[in-house]
């Protein structure tokens, strides 16, 4: 074999390993580029997966706060129509407590509600001996009415007539504007068994308390 010949095969030899060559690195290409696309696409995915994440996450916190604040409203809102409620209980119980010193000021009729309530007093407690507690400016009426009470009780419960001690301690005076947190009585008794153990709060304050405890739902509906 002449140097042409052998230069001729080495050139051969140099093309085919070439070849071989540039098809590898083809092949190192487009496998990488595969692997790249592949791997873009993962993190892609993964970010996107991470955006959805961050943006449920930050719905869910809307939505919350979303919540909280509406429960905050209602309540506060509920708050409101309660004291308005309140308001509007609390001015009707005024005015009727100021009502009450009107009638306890009426002389005449102020005598026929004592003799009432001291019998309806003596009918719940049935008690053969009892201790009367009034106010002390109305001691004297008290005093005008009391037996005719006792006999009124007797004849209803068909019973003798009890026996009605008047305490020398006093309900407290009337309501006062110049001192509105002083213990106060619009009028009315309180009669209360010789042991102290069976009492009956017979006075118009009671009286009033017990109306607007069974109208307090009808007052709160009709507002």
């Amino acid at each position: 074999m002449n140097d042409t010949d052998v230069s001729k095969q080495i050139q051969q030899m140099v093309r085919f390993i070439r070849q071989e060559a540039e098809e590898k690195a083809n092949e190192i290409s487009v496998s990488a580029e595969e692997e790249f696309q592949i791997e873009k696409l993962q993190l892609v995915e993964a970010e996107k997966k991470k955006v959805r994440q961050e943006y449920e996450r930050k719905t869910k916190q809307v939505e919350v706060r979303k919540k909280i604040e509406y429960s905050m409203q209602l309540n506060a809102s509920r708050i409101k129509v309660l004291q308005a409620q309140d308001d509007v209980v609390s001015g009707m119980k005024d005015s009727a407590r100021k009502a009450l010193l009107k009638i306890s000021g009426e002389k005449n009729n102020y005598k026929k509600i004592l003799r009432g309530l001291i019998v309806q007093s003596l009918l719940r407690l049935k008690e053969p001996s009892l201790l009367l507690r009034c106010r002390e400016m109305d001691v004297s009426l008290v005093k005008s009415v009391v037996e005719d009470a006792k006999k009124e009780y007797a004849e209803k419960a068909k019973v003798r007539a009890p026996n009605v001690t008047i305490d020398n301690v006093y309900l407290p005076p009337p309501p006062n504007d110049a001192d509105p947190h002083r213990a106060s009585c619009s009028g009315g008794v309180v009669l209360a068994s010789d042991d102290g153990k069976i009492v009956c709060e017979n006075t118009l304050d009671a009286r009033l308390d017990v109306v607007f405890r069974q109208k307090l739902p009808e007052v709160i509906y009709c507002k």
